[in-house]
């Protein structure tokens, strides 16, 4: 038997070797009974379908679920009770966990009224898809009013377009009829109509600039909180290409004092009294004397 045949034997010994012990190590390990691991659960309040801002809460529209008792929601209801007939302030989807923050109080009721910060107001507007940022505000989103409003006496150059309101909060946009058939077709929302939140004087604001003119709205990121210019511009300066200048405020009003007398003059400086040097040798000797005035200065 040659070198090669030997080598070739071994080979195949060790293959058949290896593959006996993995199928008998398999057939041991498949016999071991499995045991399941049991994780504490408790239970929790889910939405059972998709549910949009100002919805009550009915016992249809929430179910019940396991959650892992090492993970306790924030928050979180453990029974439908503790949800129902209580307005949602935000949108939730189905399987979402339903949490104190996201309900109004049990005695708000439902709708909008809940989602409005107490102080504040929610006002709506007129829009169509340009003003309203071709369908891109949407709830939630940052705005910046626009007014364009006419000259009264009929001069197209002295209509001023300006930012009325800056960095304000969309709570809805278009109508209930718009969401629902919007929900129904999974179609974008036509937003005829879109929901501030205002301060009441700013509410006054927008209402007025309404009734006298068109409003547009801009839409800002999230994150930008610096104020927007409110400087405006008028239909003159847009031809010329001339920026409006930003109103100087006016002198606060008082009575008039009397002008205090001018100061005295300043007194005249001193008379420049020039040097002259004269240079003396004395025999291998040399040095220099500054003569000021007629006067030697060494």
């Amino acid at each position: 038997m040659n070198r090669q045949t030997r080598t070739f034997i071994v080979v195949a010994v060790a293959v058949v070797a290896a593959t006996v012990a993995s199928y008998g190590t398999y057939r041991a390990l498949s016999r071991i009974p499995e045991k399941p691991l049991e994780m504490p659960t408790k239970k929790a309040v889910v939405a059972a379908k998709p549910m949009p801002l100002g919805t009550l809460v009915t016992r249809d529209a929430v179910k019940l679920v396991d959650w892992p008792a090492q993970t306790p929601l924030q928050g979180g209801f453990s029974t439908v009770d503790e949800v129902v007939d209580r307005g949602l302030i935000t949108e939730v989807v189905e399987n979402e966990p339903i949490s104190e923050n996201k309900l109004a109080p049990k005695e708000a009721g439902a709708g909008l009224s809940p989602t409005i910060k107490p102080g504040m107001r929610a006002i709506s507007i007129r829009v169509n898809e340009v003003i309203g940022v071709a369908g891109f505000v949407v709830p939630g989103s940052r705005v910046d009013v626009v007014s364009i409003l006419a000259d009264s006496r009929g001069n197209a150059n002295e209509t001023l377009s300006r930012v009325v309101l800056s960095n304000v909060l969309v709570l809805s946009a278009g109508t209930r009829y718009d969401q629902e058939e919007a929900r129904t077709n999974s179609k974008a929302i036509r937003s005829a109509v879109v929901t501030l939140m205002l301060e009441p004087l700013d509410a006054d604001r927008v209402a007025l600039a309404q009734a006298k003119g068109e409003l547009m709205l801009t839409l800002r990121h999230p994150l930008d909180l610096e104020p927007s210019d409110a400087r405006g511009i008028r239909f003159a300066s847009l031809l010329t290409g001339a920026e409006e200048a930003a109103p100087k405020p006016a002198a606060p009003a008082g009575p008039r004092r009397a002008l205090a007398p001018p100061p005295p003059p300043p007194p005249p400086p001193p008379p420049v009294v020039r040097a002259y040097t004269v240079e003396t040798i004395r025999a291998a000797k040399r040095s220099e004397e500054t003569l000021l005035g007629g006067y030697v200065a060494r």
